[in-house]
């Protein structure tokens, strides 16, 4: 072997070298990766305890925030459910973790009724809401569709929305895009690697 191929053989380790160093430092997400996305950054709202909510009173937890409607029939209990059981399935760093639940349909989802449909899935997950404007500007810069559909009374209208979760690291920065129906399992691996990374 003369120089010129030994030092094009120690290049080509080392560059082999340094492609599988940057490949194990990446995690590897089941979910949409959104790191460095210039939207869903932050939300003013109420949550279910009268109290003002924003991304920075849970650093230091990992957030999976959802938009839906309590009287939502399959696609947000189902949501909530998954979260509620990728929480468990982490043990002691569930505690880690917080569920929000935004709703798209403040004017039936009172307080009182927030709270206790969060309590059908997890006593530490809160549900936040708003005035129909705040919740329309949150929708805007979350990027989430939401349309009421009108029932056979005034009341018994259903709301048309995204069903998707946003989650954040512990930093509070926006890092996943979970698709509806991805499962418990997917769903606590996606927020352990983000645990390992605080």
């Amino acid at each position: 072997m003369n120089r010129r191929t030994a030092l094009f053989s120690l290049a080509a380790c080392t560059l082999a070298a340094a492609l599988a160093a940057c490949s194990e430092s990446q995690p590897q997400f089941k979910a949409v990766d959104l790191t460095g996305a210039d939207y869903a950054r932050d939300f003013q709202l109420t949550d279910n305890n009268g109290q003002p909510r924003s991304l920075k009173d849970f650093q230091g937890k990992v957030v999976v925030m959802f938009f839906g409607y309590t009287q939502c029939p399959d696609v947000c209990p189902t949501s909530m459910a998954e979260l509620a059981e990728a929480k468990r399935l982490l043990g002691k760093d569930g505690d880690k973790v917080q569920g929000l639940f935004v709703t798209v349909d403040p004017e039936r989802d009172t307080p009182e009724v927030l709270k206790g449909y969060m309590a059908n899935f997890d006593p530490g997950f809160l549900a936040l809401r708003g005035t129909p404007e705040q919740i329309a500007a949150v929708a805007t810069e979350y990027k989430v569709f939401y349309k009421k559909v009108d029932g056979k009374t005034a009341t018994s209208y259903t709301m048309d929305h995204s069903a998707a979760s946003y989650v954040y690291d512990t930093h509070g920065k926006l890092r996943l895009y979970t698709r509806y129906g991805g499962g418990a399992p997917a769903l606590a691996s996606d927020l352990q690697l983000l645990l390992k990374q605080a």
